[in-house]
């Protein structure tokens, strides 16, 4: 029978193999005590098992409360657990609950966090993966060997449905791949969801019409499951191409509800992010968490950025983008967001580093506070982008390109 195996980045003040094995018997067959009818039989068919533990470095004080050590010392170790897909079967919450559920809240442990998942190979078979992925993307904008280049709408709240229109056909003019609602709109005194579709989606549509070049717009859908499903007709029959949805706030099953819809892009927003693995030794690493995703059937999912507003190091994002670009069984890739902080000066390091351009590289303040307007951050972004992958740096692109140099003047200062 196929199982499902989790690595951990486990702390404890016991042994690990011992802490191990505590994990394993509370995620599967045992508790705490034995108990009727916790057979032999049973426990080889349905218990957990250590694969593996990879004894690390010792450290004198606890990450997180949890257990005393008697003897002062709390061990840290890479440990693997896996179980038979019999457990749980094709059921994603109920896999995520063994996986990552009350283990978190185990005395035992003093520091855990989920770092991957090795999935079985009939799960390739079962889920189908995101229903465009990069190259559905790229075919949907029209854009072909660079990153597509977007923005989030701001101010994030408080536009009229008027001013958003609006905004969105000068983005679209000045050549604009995609715009998305910020996380915090979704349907507002003033910018109800249905009108804003309505007034938005005439311009994209008027613009496709007279270019031939459809702006991808992703309407932040999220809400109640039957609310999220009728928003999402509502972008279909007005012609648009994504939706976004804010996947931790909105849930695992609910999120896939609209995801198996599969006929529009969908936009995993991860805000909440922070809370699951901000912390070194508590929560669940992006390579296992994107994972988890992929299978629900998300689109394009962000990463953060390089040189960016939060406090994610620029070596975690480039490792979130690399595990968006893994291929995953003979799915469709999902497109890595890039945001957070964004303006055309981080795309030289972006490409040093990641080598790629199936990126959505997003920039809302970066675009909409460019000195010379809106439409001139669009271009800065654009010919940042031709001059990383040309190989000129900063400073030799800002000499060439006068909306760059505008935005290097204004950003690359701070």
């Amino acid at each position: 029978m196929e199982r499902i195996t989790a690595t951990y980045f486990i702390e404890t003040p016991y042994a690990p193999e011992k802490a191990a094995a505590v994990l394993a018997g509370e995620q599967s067959s045992g508790t705490f005590v034995a108990v009727p009818g916790e057979t032999e039989e049973l426990k080889q068919r349905f218990a957990a098992r250590v694969e593996s533990v990879d004894v690390l470095e010792t450290v004198n004080e606890p990450a997180i409360p949890g257990a005393s050590s008697k003897d002062g010392k709390y061990r840290r170790a890479i440990v693997k657990v896996s179980w038979s897909i019999e457990n749980f079967g094709y059921n994603l919450p109920v896999m995520v609950s063994t996986l990552q559920g009350n283990l978190y809240e185990i005395t035992q442990f003093t520091g855990l966090k989920l770092m991957d998942i090795e999935l079985p190979a009939s799960f390739g078979q079962h889920f189908k993966g995101p229903a465009f992925g990069i190259e559905g993307c790229r075919t949907l904008t029209g854009v072909k060997d660079r990153p597509l280049i977007g923005t989030i709408i701001k101010p994030s709240i408080g536009l009229s449905v008027e001013q958003t229109a609006s905004m969105v056909k000068t983005l679209a003019e000045a050549g604009i791949d995609f715009v998305k609602d910020d996380e915090l709109l979704s349907s507002s005194a003033n910018s109800n969801f249905n009108d804003r579709v309505d007034a938005v989606m005439n311009v994209i549509n008027a613009h496709a019409d007279k270019t031939g070049k459809k702006v991808m717009y992703a309407f932040n859908l999220s809400g109640e499951v039957d609310e999220m499903l009728q928003r999402y007709e509502k972008i279909v029959k007005s012609g648009g191409t994504c939706a976004m949805i804010s996947i931790n706030s909105v849930g695992l099953a609910a999120a896939k509800k609209i995801m198996d819809q599969r006929q529009l892009a969908i936009h995993a927003h991860r805000n909440g992010w922070g809370m699951m693995t901000r912390h070194p030794l508590l929560g669940i690493d992006y390579k296992a968490y994107q994972k988890i995703w992929r299978l629900a059937g998300a689109d394009q999912m962000h990463v953060n950025g390089i040189q960016n507003k939060f406090w994610e190091s620029d070596d975690s994002v480039v490792a979130s983008i690399e595990a968006c670009l893994t291929k995953m069984f003979d799915h469709k890739t999902v497109v890595p967001v890039v945001s957070s902080g964004q303006w055309g000066g981080q795309a030289f390091e972006t490409y040093r580093r990641t080598k790629t351009v199936d990126l959505l590289y997003m920039a809302g303040g970066g675009i909409m506070a460019h000195p010379m307007g809106a439409a001139a951050g669009v271009v800065a972004l654009q010919q940042a982008w031709k001059a990383a992958v040309d190989g000129l740096t900063l400073e030799e692109a800002a000499k060439l390109y006068k909306e760059f140099a505008a935005a290097v003047e204004k950003f690359g200062k701070k």
